[in-house]
């Protein structure tokens, strides 16, 4: 405690540091801030060697720290780690949980040993969606961690249970330790901050600042250059787009896109409205930037006339199905009301992008019997139109009849449709697309140009749910949907195809040779 003159219990002959705070770069002390009453804390705590008679009977040192919190705020999980093994499998679920991470560091590593400060950034990564504090028991420049990038930092003089019971009080706000960091540290945390959000104008829309930020932000799995960025953001009357700037710098730190289509049939007039994709920038997070254009991006899309429901991802054009499996920000919309681990729809269940190499396509074997499949011209889409706004009052696949409906306007469509037909009566379709080809669902769907110009694209498959003729032989008709438009694929040059937002069926498409390239929660409420 201040002005104690003792020596420490892991270094002898090195003098305490005072209890303090280094730094609180996420503005996330006290913890009364961001927490509500059913959140839960991990606390994370080190096996070590024990140095009093109580606990060189098993017990833990930290025991006294995991009581102070929870006396405080009940749930919380109290995890040990050992210093030879780290953060494993184990922890995996809690991190997952968890609201906010207690990361204790006892000392300095031992030769040969295994650094506290790694085991911590391995669990800050794991746990990206949720702040972490990170409490030191002893000097915090002894150990390094002024070096490090960890952003909140509370110091100790040791872990006595006084020690511990004083870091309860203070990581609750029932003490305010000083800050003892450098002038620098000091000067880092980060206040509160209102942060203005920035309607972008959709005649001057700039995709470089937005795809600089894409780049930081996204995994290379979907990373997408200046032209494809602008051609899926350039909707003028059905895009609006937000961001969020420095204050002091200028430079876009927080981005936001949404769109607006009809939810079925146009003649409905019901939309949907999609938050398409958010991200900020990572040295910016935890301050609130993506809060502020959450609530403004929904509350926007909830006032717009006829909107009768909001998704995370979008339609078309289309970023993202949902919210990608893998991503840490599922925890995030989880805060946020949005539900993630539902079967119902809506509410997180699986949606997925499907890639194929054409070579392990199976033969669909013979021929339906009264079925054909072939390529639609122009003249016949005014009767596909009608059978997807019949189809589309059945099934759940927004957007379908609007993507149908672009090429009304597109009059070098010619084979791009593939129809399934039970004699002269239209009973499935999809559209296929080629990275060259500049068709609306080529702009529309930018992942297969993005992974190869020798990957074409099957979207907006519809098979009727209506028609008797389909009772006993629907997933025949669309095996050989797929294989017309397979083959159409190949006669254009393509050697691998990229199949979009298909609900169910894995074990399915697996046996026919595709592979999962995305996985996405699908989720979505009504305004």
């Amino acid at each position: 405690m201040p002005g104690l003159n003792t020596t420490s219990v892991l270094h002898p002959g090195t003098s305490r540091p005072e209890i303090g705070i280094i730094r609180d770069q996420q503005s996330c002390l006290p913890l009364t801030r961001i927490l509500d009453d059913n959140d839960h804390v991990l606390l994370l705590t080190p096996v070590v060697v024990p140095f009093r008679p109580e606990f060189d009977k098993g017990g833990d040192h930290f025991e006294p720290l995991g009581r102070a919190i929870s006396m405080r705020h009940p749930p919380v999980y109290h995890v040990p780690y050992n210093c030879r093994n780290g953060i494993t499998e184990t922890h995996v679920p809690f991190i997952r949980r968890a609201r906010v991470i207690i990361f204790v560091i006892s000392g300095a590593a031992a030769a040969g040993q295994p650094s506290q400060l790694d085991a911590a950034n391995i669990a800050r990564k794991m746990g990206d969606h949720c702040p972490q504090v990170v409490v030191a028991c002893q000097d915090a420049q002894a150990l390094g961690l002024l070096e490090e990038s960890f952003p909140t930092v509370l110091q100790l003089p040791g872990y006595s249970p006084e020690h511990l019971q004083a870091a309860a009080a203070a990581l609750f706000g029932e003490t305010v330790p000083p800050a003892v960091g450098t002038a620098s540290e000091q000067n880092s945390a980060k206040a509160p901050i209102r942060w203005d959000v920035e309607e972008l104008n959709p005649m001057y829309l700039n995709a470089t600042p937005i795809q600089e930020l894409w780049a930081e932000c996204l995994p290379a799995q979907f990373q997408l250059d200046v032209f494809g960025l602008r051609t899926v953001l350039d909707r003028k009357g059905w895009a609006r787009h937000y961001a969020v700037k420095g204050s002091s710098t200028g430079e876009m730190v927080g981005f936001c896109a949404t769109f607006v289509t009809f939810y079925g049939n146009s003649a409905d007039q019901d939309l949907v409205g999609s938050l398409a994709v958010l991200i900020v920038k990572p040295a910016y997070r935890r301050r609130g930037i993506g809060l502020a254009l959450h609530n403004h991006a929904v509350d926007e899309l909830a006032a717009t006339d006829n909107v009768v429901r909001v998704q995370l991802g979008s339609t078309f054009p289309r970023l993202f199905c949902g919210v990608p499996v893998d991503f840490a920000s599922a925890a995030w919309f989880r805060r946020r009301d949005w539900k993630m681990d539902g079967q119902n729809p809506g509410s997180g269940q699986e949606v997925c992008d499907w890639l194929l190499r054409i070579q392990d396509w199976p033969s669909p074997g013979e021929a339906l019997p009264d079925f054909s499949f072939r390529q639609s011209s122009w003249q016949e889409l005014r009767t596909v139109m009608e059978f997807i706004g019949e189809e589309s009052k059945h099934i759940e696949q927004m957007g379908l009849h609007d993507q149908y409906s672009s090429y009304l306007e597109y009059e070098s469509n010619d084979g791009d449709i593939i129809l399934g037909l039970h004699g002269t009566v239209i009973v499935a379709t999809a559209i296929i697309y080629i990275p060259t080809s500049g068709n609306p669902s080529a702009n529309d769907l930018p992942w297969s140009r993005m992974i190869g110009s020798d990957v074409g694209g099957i979207t907006c498959i519809c098979v009727s749910s209506q028609n008797p003729a389909l009772a006993n032989s629907r997933d025949s008709v669309m095996i050989r949907l797929l294989d017309a438009c397979i083959s159409s694929l190949r006669n254009r040059g393509m050697h691998r195809v990229f199949l979009d937002r298909v609900r169910g069926g894995s074990e399915g498409f697996q046996q026919l040779g595709f592979q999962k390239w995305a996985r996405y929660h699908d989720v979505w409420r009504q305004s």
